[in-house]
C-alpha cells in the first residue's frame, strides 16, 4: 500500500507520535471514569474524595511536567519514552493491585504523568520536532489517536469489568504496556536523531530558537494561550457538567448519550481538515478558525431547548476540539522553533492540564449559583470571542523578522 505523500517525510517517527497519543489513553480521565463506582465501593469513598485524591494527582502532575517536559529537548527519543512508559506501567500497577486507598494516590500521580502528560506531550513534540513541511497534517495524524483510544479503551475495559472486576483492566494494561506499547515505540524511534543532531543538520526553521524563558517573557504567548486552552477548558467543563445540563433541559439521558457519536465524529473528522489547513494558512489563522465551530455551538445550546440541540452542539465541539488538536500543537514551533520545544511544549501542557482541572470546579460554582444553561453557554461564548481577538492581535516575536501568519 502507498504511504500518503505527507508520511514520506518521516513515515516510523509519524507513526510513534499517533501510537504515543493513543498509549496514552491509559492516564486520560476517559479511561478512568469506566473505574469510578468500583473503587468508589472498594475502598469506601465518597464522591468528593474520590475526586479531590484525582484532582490532586492531576495538578501535581502537571507540576512534575515542568520539570520532565525539557528531557524531550535532551535525551534521545528512545530514552524519554522508556521513562514515560514505565511510569505509566507503574502507575497502573499500583491502581491494579492497591490494598489501601492511601496507594491510589501515588498510583493515581505516576498514570496521570506516563500517560496524559508525558506520552501525549512526547507525541505532539516529536510531530513538531522532526516535521517541517508536512506539520500541519502529521499534528492531525498524532491528535487522532486521542478519539482511537476514547473509541477502544474505555469499552473494552468495561467488558472485561462485567466478569472480572475494576482491577483486571489495569494489570492487562501493564501487560499491554510492557509487552506491546514500549517495545513497538522503542522500534519506531530507533533512527530518530538525537534533538541536538536534528538542529545540527538544520532542522530548526527559526535561527537559533526561542528558549522557554524567552517565551515566557513574549506577550505573544499569553495572547495565543486562551486560544489554545479555551477549547478543552469548555470541552471538560461542559461534559463533565452534561448529566446536570441535561436536568435543566429536561433532555432524557440516553438522547444525550447518543449525541456523543457525534461529538467522536466531529472530532475525529475535522482532524483532516485542520491538518491541510495548518500547512496552508499557519497554525495561527487555523486555530482561530478552528474556534469558529464551538462558539456556534455554545450560541446553539444557549438559544435551543429542542431535543435535537445536543447533537448539533455536541458535533461543532467536537470539530474544534479537533482543530485545536492540529492547529495547537503546531503552533509552538511555528512560533518558536524547535530547539526547545519539549521545555516550551511542557508548559502549554502543563496550563492546560490545569485549566482542565480548574474548569469543572468553575462551571460547577456557577451552576449551584443558579445560573441557567442559556447564562452558562452565552458566558463561554462570550469568552471563546475573547480568545480569538486576542490572538488576532499577536505579532512576530522581537527580533523575528519573517512572517507570523
Amino acid at each position: 500500500m502507498k504511504l500518503p505523500d505527507f508520511l514520506k517525510e518521516n513515515p516510523s517517527l509519524a507513526f510513534f507520535a499517533l501510537l504515543a497519543t493513543a498509549t496514552s489513553g491509559f492516564g486520560q480521565t476517559f479511561f478512568f471514569s469506566v473505574f469510578g463506582s468500583g473503587i468508589r465501593d472498594t475502598f469506601v469513598l465518597s464522591n468528593s474524595a474520590y475526586g479531590l485524591y484525582y484532582g490532586l494527582a492531576t495538578l501535581l502532575s502537571a507540576t512534575l511536567l515542568l520539570y520532565l517536559g525539557p528531557l524531550a529537548d535532551r535525551w534521545a527519543l528512545r530514552n524519554v519514552t522508556a521513562l514515560a512508559v514505565l511510569l505509566l506501567a507503574t502507575g497502573c500497577l499500583m491502581i491494579g493491585l492497591a490494598p489501601h486507598w492511601s496507594l491510589l494516590i501515588p498510583g493515581f500521580l505516576l498514570a496521570r504523568l506516563g500517560g496524559q502528560a508525558m506520552l501525549s506531550h512526547l507525541g505532539m513534540t516529536v510531530a513538531g520536532r522532526y516535521f517541517g513541511r508536512s506539520r500541519g497534517r502529521i499534528m492531525a495524524l498524532t491528535a487522532s489517536g486521542f478519539p482511537i483510544a476514547e473509541a477502544i479503551l474505555p469499552a473494552s475495559a468495561g467488558l472485561i469489568m462485567v466478569w472480572a472486576g475494576w482491577r483486571l483492566p489495569w494489570l492487562l494494561a501493564v501487560a499491554f504496556l510492557l509487552l506491546v506499547a514500549l517495545p513497538v515505540l522503542l522500534f519506531l524511534s530507533r533512527r530518530a536523531a538525537h534533538p541536538g543532531a536534528v538542529l545540527a543538520a538544520g532542522g530548526d526553521d527559526i535561527a537559533g530558537g526561542m528558549t522557554r524563558g524567552e517565551v515566557l517573557r513574549d506577550p505573544g504567548f499569553y495572547r495565543i494561550l486562551p486560544a489554545a486552552l479555551m477549547v478543552p477548558f469548555t470541552v471538560t467543563a461542559m461534559l463533565f457538567h452534561q448529566t446536570a445540563i441535561a436536568d435543566l433541559r429536561d433532555w432524557p439521558a440516553e438522547r444525550v448519550a447518543t449525541a456523543f457519536t457525534g461529538f467522536a465524529l466531529g472530532h475525529f473528522l475535522s482532524l483532516f481538515v485542520a491538518g491541510p489547513l495548518v500547512d496552508r494558512i499557519g497554525a495561527r489563522r487555523a486555530l482561530m478558525m478552528g474556534l469558529a465551530p464551538i462558539f456556534s455551538g455554545l450560541l446553539v445550546l444557549a438559544v435551543s431547548n429542542a431535543l435535537w440541540t445536543p447533537y448539533l452542539y455536541l458535533m461543532l465541539t467536537g470539530t474544534s476540539l479537533g482543530f485545536v488538536g492540529a492547529a495547537g500543537g503546531a503552533i509552538w514551533p511555528e512560533r518558536y522553533g524547535i530547539r526547545h520545544i519539549g521545555a516550551i511544549r511542557s508548559v502549554a501542557q502543563a496550563a492546560m492540564v490545569l485549566s482542565t482541572a480548574l474548569s469543572p470546579v468553575l462551571v460547577g460554582a456557577l451552576l449551584d449559583m443558579g445560573m441557567a444553561t442559556t447564562g452558562l453557554a452565552l458566558t463561554l461564548a462570550v469568552m471563546v470571542l475573547l480568545s480569538v481577538a486576542l490572538a488576532a492581535t499577536v505579532k512576530p516575536p522581537a527580533g523575528q523578522s519573517r512572517a507570523w501568519r
